[in-house]
């Protein structure tokens, strides 16, 4: 399909705005994935082209942008099913949906170097030179947001060119004027409410989000653009600060925060208010309101837990860690998944020191620091290609034979491409169990289905309760349990759900009493 775009010495045949429609009009609607290759290829080639005006510049990529949008709304969704997909089409998804992304920001950030540059004919995209710097940096905001989506280190590149695209809106006196970015309902911003939605986001701690609640955030942040705060100056509510210059992430403000003439402080402003109402909206109704543009449908709860994330972080003091870490260097066998874990645990209960061995689907990670409620480790690349936030483990250290479990709740990238995983140890042990349903058992039914769980307590604390690990879906709040374990049988009352993972449970139950042998 790109045989037409190659040409011969006159102007590039992109700039011819009838053949580039007709090739969007040939791009496949049932194939979204190539339709934004095949646009990703054109739009590389256009920043290629030096002999291009830059209105005919501006006019092509519009079209390719537009046409985009519906192949952007099919793959984004699907990327967020991305843990129940090969590998393989993941990094597709990803490669193909980032690929454009990047490829769109540089045609717009093109188009506002021809205009710096004095290019023939520049003049004629000074009234679009709003529009053209708002997309840029929604571009480089959503480039950001898909590097999240997999954990990954944010290129220099992204901060440079926030920094570049918001000083030039600066220098031409538009930065804070309202302009239509997009036609539609959520299309009118400023280049100031563009830059926040990428600060703000990256403020938000999201290493520490599920991607799915990645997204959540992303869109949260978009929704509550235009309250957040932005100053020259520091000030009361900017607990954050951005230097254009520098090429580097924001930073909360401290008092050893070095002032200059290109450094510039945000923050929550009215919308650390907005959550609270959005939140108690969301309890009243049952439901996200209507007015809420999410890019799709979720769960109340995941809602409801995002916004509660981001009210920790919009604050003026930082969330505190719930126990000090010490360093620590040492390695630590790491089982995925509920299932995994489950079967490994039982097997290292069964067996002798002599006879254990890790089975093949462990991982050996190395611990830098721990503390009494978890461990940060770094991972081997290539390795933990289903590593998100919010997943279990199985753990167990090199000089432990006691297997524990653990939750993944922080996950970042360094500058060597490692990955960084701050891991929640739960209970002090990992021992199996079997539960059984108390009607069951009290029926004398002996046929009853028991299944197989981990307890997580050594012994019930003040209140006689105890924590589980079940499988997901399994706890309810009226289902009384007996639980078997070889030191004899408990009867269990409901407490809690503590956590509902993808694959797991955690759960709080009462003892109320032994059971006869």
């Amino acid at each position: 399909m790109l045989n037409w775009i190659k040409g011969g010495k006159g102007d590039h045949p992109m700039a011819d705005l009838k053949r580039v429609r007709e090739a969007i009009a040939e791009l496949p609607s049932d194939n979204s994935l190539r339709a934004l290759e095949e646009m990703t290829r054109w739009l590389d080639s256009i920043n290629e082209a030096d002999d291009i005006k830059p209105q005919n510049r501006l006019d092509a990529i519009d079209l390719l942008d537009r046409a985009a949008k519906n192949h952007q709304f099919k793959l984004a969704p699907e990327y967020l099913d991305a843990p129940r997909l090969q590998k393989f089409y993941e990094s597709h998804l990803w490669n193909t949906s980032f690929g454009f992304w990047r490829a769109l920001g540089s045609s717009y950030l093109r188009c506002i170097e021809q205009y710096q540059g004095n290019a023939p004919g520049a003049n004629a995209v000074h009234k679009h030179l709003p529009m053209v710097v708002g997309r840029a940096l929604r571009t480089l905001t959503l480039q950001i947001k898909w590097v999240l989506l997999r954990y990954g280190l944010i290129e220099d590149r992204l901060w440079r060119d926030l920094g570049r695209a918001h000083l030039f809106a600066e220098s031409q006196g538009f930065a804070s004027a309202k302009a239509q970015i997009y036609p539609g309902r959520h299309g009118d911003s400023t280049a100031q409410q563009e830059i926040l939605k990428a600060l703000m986001l990256v403020a938000s701690s999201p290493d520490g989000l599920a991607p799915m609640k990645v997204h959540i955030a992303e869109r949260v942040v978009a929704h509550f653009a235009n309250r957040f705060t932005w100053q020259q100056q520091a000030a009361p509510g900017c607990n954050f600060c951005f230097d254009l210059s520098l090429h580097r992430p924001p930073a909360r403000v401290t008092k050893n925060t070095a002032a200059g003439a290109l450094v510039r402080y945000f923050g929550a402003g009215d919308a650390a208010r907005g959550l609270g109402d959005l939140a108690r909206a969301i309890h009243e109704k049952d439901g996200v309101p209507g007015d809420i543009n999410l890019g799709g449908e979720f769960d109340k709860n995941t809602v409801a837990s995002v916004l509660d994330h981001l009210h920790q972080y919009w604050g003026d003091k930082v969330p505190e860690r719930g126990a000090d870490r010490r360093d620590l260097v040492t390695r630590v066998t790491v089982m995925p998944g509920f299932a995994e874990t489950l079967i490994w645990v039982q097997s290292v209960t069964d067996a002798t020191s002599l006879e254990f061995s890790d089975p093949d689907g462990a991982e050996s990670w190395i611990v830098f620091n721990a503390s009494d409620g978890g461990y940060g480790t770094v991972v081997p690349k290539m390795k933990a290609d289903w590593l998100h936030v919010g997943c279990l483990v199985g753990l167990r250290t090199e000089t432990s034979n006691l297997c524990r479990v653990g939750i993944v709740r922080r996950i970042t990238r360094d500058k060597f491409d490692q990955r960084r995983v701050g891991i929640q140890v739960l209970g002090t042990a990992a021992v199996p169990v079997a539960l059984a349903s108390a009607a069951s058992t009290q029926s004398g039914d002996r046929a009853r289905q028991t299944e197989s769980a981990m307890l997580l307590s050594s012994r019930p604390d003040h209140n006689r309760e105890v924590a589980l690990l079940m499988r997901a879906g399994s706890f309810t709040a009226k289902r009384h349990l007996h639980m078997m374990i070889p030191a004899g049988g408990f009867a269990l009352a409901p407490v809690s759900l503590v956590e509902a993972g993808e694959d797991f449970d955690w759960v709080r139950y009462q003892v109320t009493e032994r059971l006869q042998s």
